[in-house]
């Protein structure tokens, strides 16, 4: 298992930021629990779709989200979230994350994503190029 204090956005190979906003926050005053999902969207969304990954007539779907909240967030600022890939699959692929505020590993996530074929609604091999682009951000030393 990797020491968290020693996790850096810079081991990730995908990196992008989220502005915090007031209404992101809570009565206790941080940032709800809620939002992390908003960061974890912004970190697959420029994968998924920035990165030519899906074929015509498929999507990528959730399968399983696993997040744990590891400290607060504080509005004003920002969150860095990082993105690497666990495991590449068939049909599916997992994703590592974690979000930072301040340098400081604030929470981490493994995500399944499963690619379907939006007619049938299965499940949709990966083709050739997605696979090969996934497996460039394979990064095992991440694994929590």
């Amino acid at each position: 298992m990797t020491d968290p204090a020693a996790i850096r956005i810079e081991d990730f190979p995908l990196r992008t930021t989220d502005k915090l906003r007031y209404a992101d926050t809570d009565r206790q005053g941080h940032v709800n629990n809620a939002v992390f999902a908003t960061f974890l969207e912004t970190g697959r969304v420029e994968l998924l779709y920035g990165g030519a990954l899906m074929e015509q007539g498929a999507a990528f779907v959730i399968a399983r989200l696993e997040l744990d909240f590891l400290s607060e967030v504080n509005w004003p600022g920002s969150v860095e979230i990082g993105t690497a890939v666990k495991q590449v699959g068939r049909s599916s692929f997992q994703l590592l994350q974690t979000v930072f505020q301040d340098g400081k590993q604030v929470a981490k996530a493994t995500t399944v994503i499963v690619q379907m074929n939006e007619e049938t609604r299965k499940s949709h091999p990966l083709s050739d190029k997605a696979r090969k682009r996934l497996e460039e951000l394979v990064r095992p030393a991440l694994s929590t």
